[in-house]
């Protein structure tokens, strides 16, 4: 019984799918066949949502789903139960029939496939006529197309408009390109033929709610997969057919260009990547829907013969007397039948049409995996050898090791996708009626394994291409919707709970695993969300205390822990330029109020730490030399070695001296200081505007606060010392107060004269004898011998056992170490735990120099050449050019350091 017979035809986006469906749902009962699984998938959800699970039974190689009363069946075209009884048929994209790998099996359903009452073929305007030559009674319907379709030329992949699907021929180019996508875009989601429809459906899904604007697919997007794409743009126009490369011809370019623009909404077309344009006849053919009929359908006999398997290789061979029907080239059921046929083993198995038939049916099991060499063959034989065995079902001990070890999540996409290859031909063995004992269980379990490794390659597909993150933002970005950013206490910045970066102060700083090119995406969702943020800390910040603010040892200007700007030189030392640290996107109002919040609090610290010093300077009753003097003392923030004014010094009478000892300023021996700006706190200060103003890339840092005496700094900038507090002298440094005090004991010993070390000095300075000896011999003293003095030593435990030397006896020449001159008596001689050391007295190194320079007032220096100090060796004097410092000879450091003054 025959009802009516129809084919629609027409291009994509003409409904056609959509029709069948509701004319299906029309009928009691009905069953509809479709080109992929995934698609058949979709249609299955399509109508359960429409009315209910019970009813609806879901048929595909790999599942099987069949309620107790179910009445529409959805199955895949090869799946479909051609003696069943149902009131309404249907076949999808039946052009197909002209595919040389399935096409025969189209071709089948055409001339076989009939409904109770109606029968629809769905499909391209190109394979009318062939229809139309093999089906007498068939009616034909043409939809137009819901919208248009139009080329818009080539587009780089980074420039590709958002909801775009870009095709690609192979899984290299897809995975290439969805790389691309990832860096340039936030990411793609990834259809393909041989995903599960699980996988498919959650990467559609992330593609269909707006997570991603991308998709790139295998042309199996263009068998019906109803999307919302804008734009397909084609990433090569060849593919590999199983057999061989060949170019696509433009109906099945328009077939995947097609899924662009959705029910009335229109659509774009174009190419990109390597793909080369497209000739202009072929973009007129897309566009227009308009091709070259079909000229023949695949085909090959359905009536087989079971008789023998040679029988069975004579009625596939056989081909079709009608004209338009080619006979299909050899697909891999007859090739893996070949195969087994010439297998000794094999032929004495088959004795009966039934094994023949056994055979051939497991000769079906389709070859997902796509292994090389005869893996699949053996395959097959087994399953073949346990099915026509004495229990004839698999054994469960040998399918379940063969599932095993595919029952793993662990791995990459490429693992993953393999694993679920494997599993799919078990699933298709499982799905088989009569072929394991248990069948329920291997359904459920092969499922089951399907479904963790479907959901396993979702998320390695989904960490691989998609960077959730930038597609996040972006997605919002374009939407125009307000960025509300978090802040949390360490300044990590999240948006729409994605980490971006953090917040130093006033400045964003990127996230510094982002890459290049979500840096832009990342900065400016950031700074979108950051403005509310950069307002309302700006606010706290003018209204913050002075005790939140510092300044830091290079310049920088703190606020609580955040580091919001930096001094630079101003028009005085005492006038720096606060430069906040503030993005240009948080707006001038924002820059402008930190910058007079800081501004306002340097003014007030310089005014506070350095008040003796603006005293002086706006001190109107100081006039002529005095007010020069307090002019470059307050240019100098309080300190100067004298010999830099000395001069100036000289030429002040003692009213103008007193008037300026009034504020604080002290006329040193060596240096002219205000007390006051010696603490720490000024030195400190005075350091970094000094820094600003001398122009240096690197501020040097304040000594210690306390220390007397410091080590001298390696590569110090000219002035660091004095700005410091300190002066230096030979490997050390000596503060300047504490030097002056030094210098008074010096007189008060009648220097002039020599004069020796005192426990009073060392105990000013914090010395050691020989740290002592190199300070004096940095200030211009130099050491003659005196008496011996016997000092109590700790002394290792052998020296006690050796004799001592008389103390009459003369001693052993004796060695300068710094202060001390260690005498070597004879062993014989010394005393336990006692050493003796030579005292020495000190005195000025060019007594004539010193004394005309540092004379005590009321004398004259003397005239004439000094006496040569008793001892002295000739490396006292200056060193020539041309002669090596020695490091070692103190009289040499001495000469130097009076070379270089």
């Amino acid at each position: 019984m025959q009802g009516t017979v129809t084919a629609v035809l027409g291009p994509t986006n003409t409904g056609k799918t959509h029709y069948a469906i509701e004319r299906m749902l029309g009928h009691p009962t009905g069953m509809i066949g479709l080109p992929l699984r995934l698609l058949a998938r979709e249609v299955y959800d399509k109508v359960v949502a429409l009315r209910g699970a019970h009813v609806v039974a879901l048929l595909t190689g790999e599942e099987r789903i069949l309620p107790p009363r179910a009445k529409y069946w959805v199955c895949t075209v090869e799946a479909m139960p051609m003696d069943m009884n149902v009131a309404f048929l249907a076949v999808d994209e039946i052009q197909l029939c002209a595919d040389p790998d399935r096409g025969h099996i189209f071709t089948d359903r055409l001339l076989h496939a009939r409904g109770r009452v109606e029968t629809l073929f769905m499909g391209a305007e190109a394979v009318k006529l062939r229809v139309e030559s093999l089906l007498q009674d068939i009616k034909f319907e043409h939809r137009s197309r819901y919208s248009k379709l139009t080329y818009a030329g080539v587009k780089k992949i980074g420039r590709m408009p958002a909801r775009s699907a870009i095709v690609g021929f192979s899984v290299e180019s897809v995975y290439e390109i969805a790389e691309l996508l990832r860096r340039q875009k936030g990411g793609a989601a990834v259809v393909m033929g041989a995903l599960s429809p699980r996988t498919r459906n959650a990467q559609v899904e992330m593609y269909q709610n707006g997570d991603v604007d991308y998709l790139v697919a295998t042309d199996a997007i263009g068998m019906g997969l109803n999307l919302d794409i804008k734009h397909v743009a084609l990433a090569g126009l060849s593919k590999f057919d199983g057999r061989r490369h060949r170019y696509l011809m433009p109906n099945e370019l328009a077939q995947i260009a097609g899924r662009a623009g959705r029910y009335k909404t229109d659509g774009t077309f174009g190419v990109t990547g390597e793909a080369e344009p497209l000739e202009p006849e072929w973009i007129e053919a897309i566009e227009n829907h308009r091709f070259a009929p079909i000229k023949k359908l695949e085909w090959r006999n359905s009536k087989l013969e079971f008789g023998n398997v040679a029988a069975l290789l004579q009625s596939l061979d056989r081909p079709s007397k009608h004209p338009d029907l080619v006979k299909a080239r050899d697909a891999d059921d007859v090739l893996t039948l070949r195969a087994l046929w010439e297998m000794p083993e094999i032929k004495d198995r088959v004795q009966s049409p039934n094994d023949v038939r056994l055979l051939w049916d497991t000769c079906q099991i389709p070859d997902f995996r796509k292994i090389a060499g005869n893996a699949h063959v053996g395959l097959v034989q087994q399953v073949f050898a346990y099915l026509q065995g004495k229990k004839g079902v698999i054994p469960e001990d040998w399918l379940a090791k063969q599932i095993h070890h595919i029952d793993k999540t662990a791995g990459d996409i490429e693992t993953l996708s393999k694993r679920l290859a494997f599993i799919r031909t078990w699933t298709y063995v499982a799905q088989r009626n009569g072929w394991v004992a248990d069948a329920n269980h291997w359904r459920g379990a092969t499922r089951a394994i399907e479904d963790r490794l479907s959901d396993a390659l979702h998320e390695r597909l989904t960490q691989r291409f998609v960077d959730r993150r930038t597609s996040v933002l972006m997605r919002r970005l374009k939407q125009e919707e307000s960025l509300l950013a978090n802040v949390n206490e360490n300044g990590d910045v999240t948006v729409e709970d994605q980490f971006i970066g953090k917040l130093i102060g006033f400045r964003f700083l990127l996230d510094p695993k982002a890459s290049a090119d979500e840096a832009k995406t990342l900065r400016a969702a950031g700074l979108a969300a950051l403005q509310p943020v950069f307002n309302l800390r700006a606010d706290k910040m003018y209204n913050a205390p002075d005790a939140e603010f510092d300044v830091t040892q290079q310049g920088g200007l703190m606020w609580g822990e955040h580091a919001v700007g930096k001094l630079v030189a101003g028009a005085d030392v005492l006038s720096p330029i606060v430069e906040p640290f503030v993005d240009d996107e948080a707006g001038a109002d924002v820059a402008e109020k930190i910058r007079r919040r800081l501004a306002h609090w340097i003014d007030r610290k310089i005014t506070a730490q350095f008040e003796p010093l603006l005293a002086m300077k706006n001190d109107e009753t100081l006039e002529g030399m005095a007010k020069g003097v307090a002019f470059q003392i307050v240019e100098n923030l309080g300190v100067m070695p004298r010999s830099e004014i000395a001069a100036d010094i000289k030429a002040l009478d003692q009213d103008a001296r007193g008037t300026l000892r009034k504020h604080g300023l002290r006329f040193g021996q060596f240096t002219i200081f205000q007390h006051l700006m010696l603490k720490p706190a000024p030195t400190r200060l005075r350091l970094v505007l000094w820094s600003l103003s001398a122009g240096l890339d690197d501020f040097p840092e304040a000594p210690p606060p306390g220390l007397v005496t410091i080590p001298a700094v390696a590569d110090a900038p000219d002035g660091f010392y004095a700005r410091a507090g300190y002066r230096l002298a030979g490997d050390r440094a000596i503060r300047i107060d504490m030097l002056e005090r030094l210098a008074d004991m010096l007189r008060s010993e009648n220097s002039r004269a020599g004069f020796e070390a005192n426990a009073d000095m060392l105990s000013i300075t914090g010395l050691t004898l020989e740290q002592f000896a190199n300070l004096m011999q940095g200030l211009g003293y130099a050491a003659e011998r005196g008496e011996r003095e016997k000092v109590k030593v700790e002394k290792p435990a052998e020296a006690a056992e050796k004799p001592a030397k008389a103390e009459g006896k003369p001693a052993e020449p004796a060695k300068v170490v710094s202060n001390a001159v260690e005498e070597k008596p004879a062993e014989e001689e010394a005393a336990p735990e006692i050493e003796v050391f030579y005292t020495f007295r000190w005195v000025p190194a060019k007594r004539h120099n010193t004394a005309q320079r540092d004379k005590p007032r009321g004398q004259k220096p003397r005239k004439g050449k000094p006496k040569q100090t008793r001892g002295k060796p000739q490396s006292a004097r200056a060193p020539s050019k041309d002669k090596p410092f020695d490091p070692d000879n103190p009289f040499a450091a001495l000469a130097a350091l009076k070379a270089k003054d």
